[in-house]
């Protein structure tokens, strides 16, 4: 099924421009400056990389989803040298993004046009410190990116100290997320989660995004980050979300379903 996907220039920045795909904002990219993140949730993505690692240390990392790859760009600004790889099976968008929003030369990322479980599959044990999952189809988040073997086969490419951080899109009483939880600590036990208090509050549709890790996570640096945020978010300790978001049954291969549409159809995502 043909999609339909536009690159739609910021008419105040110029060098800036939003990736839309069937209607839903995907991405938003700045070219004169990586570092300039407009939607709230990829500055808290942000500030997981940022508090996870030394400021300007190279990073190894996978997106899964690409979009627009703004993440992947900010990395590569802020930790010049890092090794990236994105996958994104969608190679017509990603030759649009080529074209109207080029990459940085010598920008260290590249680009495969391959789905998420086949891409993750064909790499080695332990080959990135950092796995983002941070794919969608049109507003959801595929069925096939929430099972139990699916984060199996991420937590294997990431390795015993490497994070794992995952894009998802709920709203209370929060079934997708607390069965993508379930799934998620089944290979990765250390988790915490972030989210809008209007999110975690029931009063709203929005991204819940969990950090996921085989060793633990101190959840301190990126909590401190968040109350010193522009727009404060809430994160919730290993312990806080098996209390909170407790009372899923993990989503396998076999059982699974995409994230809930969010109401009114498109939104912001990656």
């Amino acid at each position: 099924m043909s999609r339909t996907v536009e690159v739609v220039a910021d008419r105040d920045r110029p060098g800036a421009a939003t990736v839309r795909v069937d209607g839903t904002e995907q991405s938003y990219v700045d070219l004169d400056d990586p570092t300039r993140l407009e939607f709230d949730y990829v500055r808290r993505m942000a500030d997981v990389v940022d508090t996870s690692w030394p400021a300007g240390e190279q990073v190894r990392s996978l997106h899964v989803g690409g979009a627009g790859m703004t993440l992947a760009r900010y990395v590569a600004a802020t930790r010049p040298r890092s090794r990236q790889l994105v996958l994104e099976p969608d190679a017509a968008l990603t030759e649009l993004v080529r074209r109207e929003l080029p990459l940085p030369e010598r920008s260290g990322i590249r680009v495969r046009p391959q789905d998420g479980r086949t891409g993750v599959a064909s790499l080695r044990d332990e080959a990135y410190d950092l796995v983002v999952v941070d794919a969608f189809d049109g507003a959801r988040v595929p069925a096939d990116l929430v099972t139990r073997e699916w984060y199996a086969d991420v937590a294997r490419v990431a390795g015993s100290g490497g994070i794992v951080l995952l894009n998802l899109a709920d709203r209370a009483p929060f079934g997708f997320v607390r069965n993508a939880l379930r799934a998620i600590e089944t290979s990765l036990p250390h988790l915490l989660v972030s989210a809008e208090p209007a999110t975690l509050k029931g009063r709203r549709h929005g991204n819940v995004l969990v950090v996921a890790s085989r060793s633990p996570v101190d959840p301190g640096p990126l909590s401190r980050r968040a109350a010193s945020s522009p727009f404060p978010y809430r994160v919730l300790d290993t312990a806080q979300v098996r209390d909170r978001l407790a009372g899923g049954e993990a989503f396998t291969d076999e059982r699974t379903e995409p994230s809930p549409a969010p109401p009114g159809g498109a939104t912001f995502f990656s």
